[in-house]
């Protein structure tokens, strides 16, 4: 990366994909949680997963274990080596 207009253009990329992956975190657990939670009425037991219930499994065990994995990804995919340092030789930066 030679121009700072570069760099920033970078880490606007990044900041994009860490943002929409904790949205997409976000949205997995609250769908999983909520949507697949038995109706306020049914007061029968629920099918157990593992010893869990799906709702529980789905949004606090699976979820977890699929971002970690996501965010790995990302982070080896997406994200550069910058260096930090600037070089004061090119006026136009």
């Amino acid at each position: 990366m030679k121009t700072l207009s570069a760099r920033y253009r970078q880490a606007h990329k990044e900041a994009l994909w860490a943002i929409g992956l904790a949205l997409a975190y976000f949205l997995w657990w609250y769908l999983s949680a909520y949507g697949l939670a038995p109706a306020i009425g049914d007061l029968s037991m629920p099918t157990l997963y593992f010893g869990f219930p799906l709702w529980f499994l789905m949004s606090c065990i699976v979820g977890p274990i699929i971002f970690t994995v996501m965010c790995g990804v990302m982070v080896k995919v997406v994200y550069r080596d910058l260096p930090l340092d600037i070089n004061h030789e090119d006026p136009h930066e």
